[in-house]
């Protein structure tokens, strides 16, 4: 039964928001709410023609098949961005599928700390949908950027994001096992690299544990075998004084920064995300 009644206006069904964020919240959706508008939005605008422009609490036929599937997968815990395609991250929309990470606020925060010196050439280790290495080329339109990833899946969604946000001519998309198959130096080395230790993956929601790429979250039985390539190949990959900055987990700043040094980089700081938990690791190839 349709779970709302009918508009006096057009005799069409109005949306009763109450019932489908309920069915939300009993799936254990934590922001039912939130994640019912952004399907909501969706279904309305998949369900807009040039001639039948949506009503967002009285929609079409079709709007209302689009809003049936997006609850129903949510209700599975497959992420918002999956069901809807894309995500907002730092000044663009970025599409997402099931081979990329989700672009998450917190890793926003490589962003505007890559964007505090000049730079003009960036890689991004693992750059996934591309939304990092990206967001970096749109804030600086005379700069080149390498991001390498070792899905084959993935770049061709990093490739769409490039072309949609019109830097794909700045910006080369390779496979590679981290270095492998980089080369040159560059001014700024980015990654938001998989940091879950093995024994955690378990306690993972469901959104990252069933819907999202292993491969993009896994780090190894300690959480740091990616940390242990990265930092290994940064001087020969770094000019002079180029900056290194990578996300990490909350936990693992101590780890990170003596992996760091351990090579020869000097450690410029630990930065804490809004929430104030340590989120990502800056270091510099001494000049």
């Amino acid at each position: 039964m349709w779970p709302g009644g009918r508009s006096p206006r057009t005799g069409g069904p109005v949306i009763r928001q109450d019932s489908w964020i309920a069915r939300l919240r009993a799936a254990g959706v934590p922001d039912a709410a939130g994640d019912f508008r952004r399907i909501l939005r969706w279904a309305c605008d998949m369900g807009t023609t040039a001639s039948e422009p949506q009503i967002r609490d009285e929609p079409n036929a079709l709007a209302l098949r689009m809003l049936e599937v997006g609850v129903s997968e949510r209700e599975l815990r497959r992420p918002v961005s999956q069901i809807i395609g894309e995500r907002e991250f730092w000044n663009g929309t970025f599409k997402v599928t099931l081979d990329v990470l989700d672009p998450r606020p917190e890793t926003e925060l490589l962003v505007e700390l890559g964007l505090q010196e000049p730079f003009d050439r960036v890689l991004d280790l693992g750059t996934g949908s591309g939304c990092v290495v990206i967001s970096l080329l749109m804030e600086r339109p005379n700069a080149l950027g390498v991001g390498t990833d070792i899905s084959k899946q993935a770049l061709p969604v990093a490739g769409e994001n490039a072309e949609s946000m019109g830097v794909a001519e700045r910006l080369i998309l390779s496979v590679s096992d981290w270095y492998d198959d980089v080369n040159g130096r560059y001014d700024l080395i980015v990654s938001n690299p998989p940091y879950v230790a093995t024994a955690e993956i378990k306690d993972l929601p469901p959104e990252v544990r069933c819907h999202e790429p292993r491969v993009a979250f896994s780090g190894g039985i300690d959480g740091l075998s990616a940390y242990r390539a990265i930092a290994a190949g940064a001087r020969n990959h770094l000019t002079p004084g180029g900056r290194l900055l990578v996300e990490i987990g909350s936990t693992q700043a101590d780890g990170v920064r003596s992996l760091m040094a351990d090579v020869g980089l000097e450690i410029s700081a630990v930065h804490a995300d809004l929430d104030g938990r340590d989120r990502v690791v800056a270091a510099r190839n001494p000049a």
